[in-house]
């Protein structure tokens, strides 16, 4: 059976650098990053646009899930409100998947670190770090396999997340 495999933490959590580990690791699969659908200039977050990237993130998901040459799909956002996760799973139609889904913790100093080191390298604007930091709390309540890379580096939370079951071999 297909894996949907969701990976949500705040900004500079890391699921970018897990992503890339796990679409070599997991194939045949395909890696959707959510940032892709907003990737607009100017950033606006408006009604009308959080409506068009829902339903193209949906799209694409879809899209995956009934490609027969991908055994894998993973999927990677902020998330940080479960009711955006539930709005889009409700948009992807029947369940003919093995749902996975991993929240992303991380250590507010190991955070602060790792947003610093971007923002030095002209990655990301200084305003992230506080906006990131102040989204921290919110994910503990999500459900979902926790899983902390305050210490630990990209590929050993990947290596965490497919001996979880998400590697299309064990089924949850």
């Amino acid at each position: 059976m297909k894996q949907l495999i969701v990976l949500r933490g705040t900004m500079g959590a890391g699921k970018t650098a897990i992503c890339q580990h796990l679409l070599q690791q997991l194939a045949p699969a395909v890696w959707l990053d959510g940032d892709w659908c907003w990737n607009m200039a100017p950033f606006v977050p408006n009604e009308e646009n959080k409506a068009m990237v829902m339903d193209n993130i949906a799209h694409l998901l879809r899209n995956f899930l009934n490609n027969s040459t991908l055994q894998n799909v993973i999927f990677c956002w902020v998330l940080h409100e479960e009711s955006i996760l539930q709005d889009l799973l409700a948009r992807l139609g029947p369940k003919d998947y093995e749902l996975h889904v991993f929240t992303l913790d991380v250590t507010p100093e190991a955070l602060e670190r790792r947003l610093q080191k971007d923002v030095e390298q002209g990655l990301r604007q200084p305003d992230v770090i506080q906006r990131s930091l102040a989204r921290l709390p919110l994910y503990a309540a999500l459900g979902g396999q926790h899983i902390d890379v305050s210490q630990i580096s990209p590929q050993e939370a990947a290596r965490q997340i497919r001996s979880a079951g998400a590697d299309g071999h064990n089924g949850r």
